[in-house]
């Protein structure tokens, strides 16, 4: 039986969790080395997801599914890398990619594509990988030209910022 677990977030508040569904990334995540227990958290119909610390109530990365921002994506992963979460088979993984969202101007959203997290789904091990795909970039823009145009012009039409 799992138990039941909270965490006071900065985002969302208290956030209550299964044991089973923590994420375990034994290096860390580049630049937060040191947290190595996260949740995935968020609204179930949004495509964005955040990475929530559990160690740390006020890191969350936003993240999503890489086919929603590149359908066709394939990124190649090193064999240690698939070895360190503990499978070598597909149906095992699961990726995750981050996304960078500048603050008052969501259009000029981002996707890191080179460093995808890698998850083995049933043993909940992760870890953030540089894919051997040089083609794609850490910052691909997520959105095309025209809807971040329409993005920003309704932004300003209702007060927002640019």
């Amino acid at each position: 039986m799992s138990t039941i677990k909270t965490v006071i977030t900065d985002r969302f508040g208290e956030v209550s969790y299964n044991e089973e569904d923590v994420l375990i990334f034994p290096r860390g995540i580049p630049a937060f080395e040191n947290m190595h227990e996260w949740i995935l958290a968020g609204d179930d119909d949004n495509a964005v997801k955040w990475l929530q610390s559990i160690e740390d109530g006020n890191l969350a990365l936003p993240v999503t599914s890489p086919d929603a921002v590149q359908s066709d994506y394939n990124a190649r992963i090193p064999e240690d890398e698939l070895r360190l979460v503990g499978s070598l088979n597909p149906s095992d993984l699961a990726l995750l990619i981050v996304l960078s969202i500048p603050q008052g101007a969501p259009w000029n959203m981002t996707a890191n594509l080179r460093a995808p997290i890698l998850i083995n789904i049933k043993t909940h091990k992760a870890v953030q990988v540089i894919a051997l795909n040089e083609e794609y970039p850490i910052r691909h823009i997520v959105f095309p030209e025209d809807v971040r145009e329409k993005m920003k012009a309704s932004a300003y039409k209702n007060g927002g910022e640019a």
